[in-house]
Protein backbone atom coordinates (compact mmCIF):
# COMPACT_ATOMS: atom_id res chain seq x y z
CA UNK A 1 0.00 0.00 0.00
CA UNK A 2 0.77 3.49 -0.78
CA UNK A 3 0.35 6.78 0.86
CA UNK A 4 0.74 9.90 -1.55
CA UNK A 5 0.23 13.68 -1.20
CA UNK A 6 0.24 14.84 -4.83
CA UNK A 7 -2.40 14.31 -7.33
CA UNK A 8 -0.23 13.79 -9.78
CA UNK A 9 1.31 10.52 -8.19
CA UNK A 10 -1.99 9.35 -7.68
CA UNK A 11 -3.18 9.84 -11.47
CA UNK A 12 0.16 8.16 -12.09
CA UNK A 13 -0.46 4.79 -9.73
CA UNK A 14 -4.09 4.97 -11.36
CA UNK A 15 -2.60 4.53 -15.54
CA UNK A 16 -0.85 1.85 -13.93
CA UNK A 17 -3.80 -0.31 -12.29
CA UNK A 18 -5.94 0.52 -15.55
CA UNK A 19 -2.59 -0.77 -17.93
CA UNK A 20 -2.97 -4.06 -16.32
CA UNK A 21 -7.09 -3.97 -16.83
CA UNK A 22 -7.80 -2.98 -13.64
CA UNK A 23 -11.16 -1.23 -12.24
CA UNK A 24 -10.79 1.73 -9.85
CA UNK A 25 -12.78 2.01 -6.78
CA UNK A 26 -12.74 5.09 -4.17
CA UNK A 27 -13.84 5.67 -0.69
CA UNK A 28 -13.62 9.20 0.06
CA UNK A 29 -13.36 9.93 3.99
CA UNK A 30 -12.22 12.71 6.55
CA UNK A 31 -10.16 9.92 7.91
CA UNK A 32 -10.74 8.89 11.60
CA UNK A 33 -12.04 6.01 10.20
CA UNK A 34 -13.73 3.13 11.98
CA UNK A 35 -16.11 0.01 10.91
CA UNK A 36 -18.38 1.87 8.82
CA UNK A 37 -15.78 3.34 6.58
CA UNK A 38 -13.85 -0.17 6.54
CA UNK A 39 -16.71 -1.86 5.42
CA UNK A 40 -17.03 0.89 2.38
CA UNK A 41 -13.13 -0.17 1.73
CA UNK A 42 -13.85 -4.31 1.78
CA UNK A 43 -16.82 -3.85 -0.63
CA UNK A 44 -14.11 -1.96 -2.86
CA UNK A 45 -12.13 -4.20 -2.19
CA UNK A 46 -14.59 -6.79 -3.34
CA UNK A 47 -16.27 -5.04 -6.49
CA UNK A 48 -12.78 -3.32 -7.82
CA UNK A 49 -9.10 -4.04 -8.38
CA UNK A 50 -7.61 -1.19 -7.50
CA UNK A 51 -9.19 0.68 -4.48
CA UNK A 52 -7.90 4.15 -3.45
CA UNK A 53 -9.36 5.93 0.08
CA UNK A 54 -8.88 9.77 0.50
CA UNK A 55 -8.19 10.93 3.81
CA UNK A 56 -8.74 14.67 3.70
CA UNK A 57 -10.53 16.49 6.36
CA UNK A 58 -12.07 19.23 3.78
CA UNK A 59 -12.12 22.98 5.64
CA UNK A 60 -14.70 23.77 2.87
CA UNK A 61 -17.80 21.50 4.21
CA UNK A 62 -17.29 23.09 7.87
CA UNK A 63 -18.81 26.92 8.96
CA UNK A 64 -17.05 28.83 11.27
CA UNK A 65 -18.21 27.42 13.73
CA UNK A 66 -18.18 23.96 13.01
CA UNK A 67 -15.09 21.75 14.81
CA UNK A 68 -12.67 21.75 11.79
CA UNK A 69 -9.93 22.26 13.53
CA UNK A 70 -11.02 19.76 16.26
CA UNK A 71 -11.85 16.83 13.88
CA UNK A 72 -10.31 13.72 15.05
CA UNK A 73 -7.15 13.04 13.10
CA UNK A 74 -5.25 9.88 13.46
CA UNK A 75 -3.25 9.05 9.93
CA UNK A 76 -0.82 6.32 11.11
CA UNK A 77 -3.90 4.49 12.76
CA UNK A 78 -5.86 4.73 9.75
CA UNK A 79 -3.50 3.81 7.50
CA UNK A 80 -2.98 0.31 9.41
CA UNK A 81 -6.54 -0.44 9.08
CA UNK A 82 -6.65 1.03 5.24
CA UNK A 83 -3.92 -1.53 4.42
CA UNK A 84 -5.82 -4.31 7.01
CA UNK A 85 -8.73 -4.34 4.26
CA UNK A 86 -6.31 -4.46 1.06
CA UNK A 87 -6.77 -0.75 0.35
CA UNK A 88 -3.74 -0.09 -2.77
CA UNK A 89 -3.16 3.32 -2.22
CA UNK A 90 -4.43 6.24 0.20
CA UNK A 91 -4.35 9.79 -1.02
CA UNK A 92 -4.04 11.94 1.73
CA UNK A 93 -3.11 15.33 0.34
CA UNK A 94 -2.77 18.85 2.53
CA UNK A 95 -5.10 21.73 1.74
CA UNK A 96 -3.33 24.01 -0.49
CA UNK A 97 -3.29 20.90 -2.90
CA UNK A 98 -7.06 20.38 -3.26
CA UNK A 99 -7.71 24.22 -2.82
CA UNK A 100 -4.55 26.12 -4.39
CA UNK A 101 -3.78 29.69 -4.13
CA UNK A 102 -6.71 31.66 -6.04
CA UNK A 103 -8.92 28.23 -6.36
CA UNK A 104 -12.29 29.87 -6.80
CA UNK A 105 -15.02 27.25 -8.62
CA UNK A 106 -17.16 25.81 -6.50
CA UNK A 107 -19.83 23.35 -7.46
CA UNK A 108 -23.39 23.89 -6.20
CA UNK A 109 -26.28 21.29 -6.04
CA UNK A 110 -29.44 23.49 -5.55
CA UNK A 111 -32.08 21.11 -4.50
CA UNK A 112 -31.52 18.70 -2.10
CA UNK A 113 -29.82 20.72 0.19
CA UNK A 114 -32.73 22.77 0.94
CA UNK A 115 -33.70 20.88 3.94
CA UNK A 116 -32.83 18.46 6.60
CA UNK A 117 -29.16 19.19 7.28
CA UNK A 118 -28.83 22.23 4.58
CA UNK A 119 -30.02 25.11 6.63
CA UNK A 120 -28.56 24.22 9.67
CA UNK A 121 -24.97 24.01 8.10
CA UNK A 122 -24.98 27.02 5.41
CA UNK A 123 -22.52 26.32 2.61
CA UNK A 124 -21.78 22.65 3.80
CA UNK A 125 -22.96 20.98 0.87
CA UNK A 126 -21.28 23.38 -1.47
CA UNK A 127 -17.69 22.22 0.30
CA UNK A 128 -18.95 18.30 -0.22
CA UNK A 129 -20.10 18.43 -3.85
CA UNK A 130 -16.62 20.60 -4.88
CA UNK A 131 -14.37 18.22 -2.84
CA UNK A 132 -16.42 15.20 -4.64
CA UNK A 133 -15.99 16.31 -7.73
CA UNK A 134 -12.34 17.20 -7.12
CA UNK A 135 -11.48 13.95 -6.01
CA UNK A 136 -13.70 12.33 -8.86
CA UNK A 137 -11.48 14.25 -11.45
CA UNK A 138 -8.10 13.17 -9.62
CA UNK A 139 -8.90 9.77 -9.37
CA UNK A 140 -11.33 8.67 -12.22
CA UNK A 141 -12.87 5.93 -10.11
CA UNK A 142 -15.29 3.36 -12.17
CA UNK A 143 -17.15 3.58 -8.28
CA UNK A 144 -17.66 5.43 -5.69
CA UNK A 145 -18.53 4.10 -2.42
CA UNK A 146 -20.35 6.27 0.06
CA UNK A 147 -22.50 5.21 3.39
CA UNK A 148 -26.13 5.45 4.24
CA UNK A 149 -25.39 7.26 7.26
CA UNK A 150 -24.92 10.47 5.25
CA UNK A 151 -28.22 9.72 3.68
CA UNK A 152 -28.34 13.45 2.00
CA UNK A 153 -24.80 13.82 0.88
CA UNK A 154 -25.23 10.33 -0.78
CA UNK A 155 -28.34 12.10 -2.63
CA UNK A 156 -26.75 14.94 -3.36
CA UNK A 157 -23.72 13.05 -4.66
CA UNK A 158 -25.79 11.08 -6.80
CA UNK A 159 -27.61 13.75 -8.50
CA UNK A 160 -24.79 15.89 -9.01
CA UNK A 161 -22.82 12.25 -10.85
CA UNK A 162 -26.09 11.90 -12.78
CA UNK A 163 -26.94 15.60 -13.49
CA UNK A 164 -23.38 16.49 -14.81
CA UNK A 165 -23.05 13.32 -16.66
CA UNK A 166 -20.38 11.45 -14.89
CA UNK A 167 -19.01 7.99 -15.71
CA UNK A 168 -19.11 6.59 -12.09
CA UNK A 169 -21.40 4.67 -10.22
CA UNK A 170 -22.09 5.94 -6.67
CA UNK A 171 -22.64 2.72 -4.38
CA UNK A 172 -24.13 3.96 -0.89
CA UNK A 173 -23.49 1.00 1.65
CA UNK A 174 -25.74 0.32 4.54
CA UNK A 175 -24.89 2.03 7.87
CA UNK A 176 -22.88 -0.03 10.07
CA UNK A 177 -24.14 0.24 13.63
CA UNK A 178 -22.75 -0.64 17.45
CA UNK A 179 -23.55 -3.71 19.29
CA UNK A 180 -26.23 -1.50 20.91
CA UNK A 181 -27.46 0.68 18.07
CA UNK A 182 -25.71 3.68 18.15
CA UNK A 183 -24.62 4.76 14.01
CA UNK A 184 -20.34 4.45 13.57
CA UNK A 185 -19.27 7.76 13.31
CA UNK A 186 -15.74 9.64 13.76
CA UNK A 187 -17.48 12.14 15.88
CA UNK A 188 -18.70 9.23 18.50
CA UNK A 189 -15.33 10.14 20.03
CA UNK A 190 -16.43 12.97 21.53
CA UNK A 191 -19.20 11.86 23.73
CA UNK A 192 -18.34 11.00 27.09
CA UNK A 193 -19.99 7.72 28.80
CA UNK A 194 -23.07 9.89 30.15
CA UNK A 195 -23.13 11.30 26.67
CA UNK A 196 -23.29 8.15 24.52
CA UNK A 197 -25.73 6.69 26.57
CA UNK A 198 -27.89 9.30 25.55
CA UNK A 199 -27.10 8.78 22.03
CA UNK A 200 -28.69 5.58 22.20
CA UNK A 201 -32.45 7.99 21.82
CA UNK A 202 -31.22 8.23 18.01
CA UNK A 203 -31.37 4.66 17.10
CA UNK A 204 -34.51 3.88 19.17
CA UNK A 205 -36.44 6.68 18.05
CA UNK A 206 -36.13 5.36 14.22
CA UNK A 207 -36.38 1.77 15.40
CA UNK A 208 -39.49 2.58 17.06
CA UNK A 209 -40.92 4.40 14.12
CA UNK A 210 -39.83 1.37 11.59
CA UNK A 211 -41.56 -1.15 13.74
CA UNK A 212 -44.66 1.09 13.72
CA UNK A 213 -44.43 1.51 9.70
CA UNK A 214 -43.86 -2.13 9.19
CA UNK A 215 -46.88 -2.45 11.43
CA UNK A 216 -48.98 -0.63 8.82
CA UNK A 217 -48.72 3.00 9.95
CA UNK A 218 -48.74 5.24 7.58
CA UNK A 219 -48.82 8.62 9.20
CA UNK A 220 -46.23 10.74 9.21
CA UNK A 221 -47.44 13.12 12.20
CA UNK A 222 -47.80 9.39 13.98
CA UNK A 223 -44.29 8.43 12.95
CA UNK A 224 -42.80 11.70 14.30
CA UNK A 225 -44.61 11.85 17.64
CA UNK A 226 -42.99 8.42 18.70
CA UNK A 227 -39.73 9.33 17.60
CA UNK A 228 -39.83 12.78 19.30
CA UNK A 229 -41.19 11.24 22.87
CA UNK A 230 -38.07 9.43 22.87
CA UNK A 231 -35.42 11.84 21.61
CA UNK A 232 -36.40 15.26 22.47
CA UNK A 233 -35.88 14.15 26.51
CA UNK A 234 -32.75 13.15 26.42
CA UNK A 235 -30.95 15.55 23.72
CA UNK A 236 -29.78 19.01 24.25
CA UNK A 237 -31.27 19.93 20.99
CA UNK A 238 -32.96 19.18 18.00
CA UNK A 239 -31.81 20.49 14.43
CA UNK A 240 -34.21 18.32 13.01
CA UNK A 241 -36.42 14.94 13.06
CA UNK A 242 -38.18 14.43 10.01
CA UNK A 243 -39.53 11.98 7.54
CA UNK A 244 -38.83 12.32 3.98
CA UNK A 245 -38.40 11.15 0.40
CA UNK A 246 -35.84 8.91 -0.07
CA UNK A 247 -35.08 10.73 -3.54
CA UNK A 248 -35.93 14.20 -3.33
CA UNK A 249 -35.53 14.64 0.50
CA UNK A 250 -38.70 16.73 1.02
CA UNK A 251 -41.37 15.67 3.78
CA UNK A 252 -43.95 13.44 3.28
CA UNK A 253 -47.70 13.21 4.69
CA UNK A 254 -47.35 9.61 4.73
CA UNK A 255 -44.79 6.74 4.14
CA UNK A 256 -47.16 4.33 2.13
CA UNK A 257 -44.52 4.59 -0.76
CA UNK A 258 -41.89 4.08 1.12
CA UNK A 259 -39.66 7.31 2.80
CA UNK A 260 -36.24 7.92 5.22
CA UNK A 261 -36.99 8.73 9.06
CA UNK A 262 -33.54 11.16 9.11
CA UNK A 263 -32.85 13.40 12.61
CA UNK A 264 -30.10 15.45 13.67
CA UNK A 265 -29.41 16.34 17.15
CA UNK A 266 -27.05 18.14 19.63
CA UNK A 267 -25.30 16.07 22.65
CA UNK A 268 -23.59 17.87 24.75
CA UNK A 269 -21.19 20.18 21.75
CA UNK A 270 -21.70 17.08 19.68
CA UNK A 271 -23.57 16.83 16.80
CA UNK A 272 -25.37 13.64 15.48
CA UNK A 273 -26.87 12.70 12.87
CA UNK A 274 -28.99 9.16 12.15
CA UNK A 275 -31.44 7.77 9.92
CA UNK A 276 -33.50 4.67 8.76
CA UNK A 277 -35.15 3.28 5.57
CA UNK A 278 -38.82 2.99 6.12
CA UNK A 279 -40.21 0.04 3.44
CA UNK A 280 -43.90 0.83 1.80
CA UNK A 281 -46.17 -0.07 4.50
CA UNK A 282 -48.31 -2.96 3.03
CA UNK A 283 -51.75 -3.79 3.23
CA UNK A 284 -53.83 -5.67 5.57
CA UNK A 285 -54.25 -8.01 2.58
CA UNK A 286 -51.15 -8.14 1.50
CA UNK A 287 -49.30 -8.96 4.59
CA UNK A 288 -52.44 -11.84 4.98
CA UNK A 289 -51.63 -13.58 1.52
CA UNK A 290 -47.62 -13.45 2.66
CA UNK A 291 -48.65 -15.26 5.52
CA UNK A 292 -50.73 -17.74 3.67
CA UNK A 293 -47.70 -18.57 1.53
Amino acid sequence: MKIVQHTQEVRRAVREARAQGKTVGLVPTMGALHEGHLSLMRAARKETGFVVASIFVNPTQFGPNEDFKRYPRAMDADARLCEGVGVDLIFAPEPREIYPDGFATYVVQSDLPDGLCGPHRPGHFRGVTTVVTKLFNIVQPDVAYFGQKDYQQAAVIRRMVRDLDMPIEVRVMPIVREADGLAMSSRNRYLSPAERERALCLSRALTEAKKLADAGERSTAALLDAMNRIVRPAVDKVDYISIVHPETLREVGDVSSGAVAAMAVWIGKTRLIDNMILSPARSRQEKNVKRKT
